[in-house]
C-alpha cells in the first residue's frame, strides 16, 4: 500500500504507552478496503451462537463422533463417558442450535449432523489444530 488510498494519523504517544510490537505505529486506514469489507461483514451475523454451542469439550467430541456416523443417544453417552441424561442434554442443545438433527426408530433416538457444512467445520478445526491422524495441518 503506497499511502495514496490511506487515511493516516500519527499516534506518537500510543506506541510509547502501549510498548507493544504488534501495534501499528501510525493509524493508516485503507478506506476502499474498509468499505468493501464492511459491506460483506454482515455474513458473520449469527455465527457466534453456533460457535458458542461448539465451545464445550463434550459437545465438540459429540459433533466429531456424529461427523463419523449416525449415533443413538446411548452410543453418544458411551463414547463420551457420560450419562444418558448428560448426552441427551448436549444433543438437545446441538439440535436446538441447528447443528444436529434426530430421528426416532422404535424406542431409540438417532442423531446425525444437520448437514455436511458442520462436518467440514469440525474437520477443518481438527486439521488446523494438527490433530488429523498424521495428516498435515492447514497452517502455512
Amino acid at each position: 500500500m503506497d499511502g495514496s488510498d490511506c487515511k493516516c494519523l500519527e499516534l506518537k504517544d500510543i506506541r510509547a504507552a502501549i510498548k507493544e510490537e504488534d501495534v501499528c505505529e501510525i493509524f493508516c486506514s485503507d478506506q476502499a478496503k474498509v468499505e468493501r469489507i464492511r459491506k460483506l461483514i454482515h455474513a458473520t451475523e449469527g455465527l457466534a451462537s453456533m460457535f458458542k454451542s461448539l465451545a464445550d469439550d463434550t459437545r465438540i467430541k459429540i459433533v466429531y463422533a456424529l461427523s463419523l456416523d449416525e449415533l443413538c443417544v446411548c452410543d453418544v453417552a458411551n463414547i463420551t463417558g457420560s450419562s444418558v441424561a448428560t448426552a441427551s442434554h448436549h444433543l438437545r442443545l446441538l439440535r436446538n442450535s441447528g447443528l444436529a438433527k434426530y430421528r426416532k426408530e422404535g424406542k431409540l433416538v438417532y442423531y446425525s449432523l444437520q448437514d455436511n457444512c458442520i462436518r467440514e467445520i469440525i474437520n477443518a478445526a481438527i486439521r488446523h489444530s494438527g490433530g488429523s491422524h498424521g495428516k498435515t495441518d492447514c497452517r502455512e
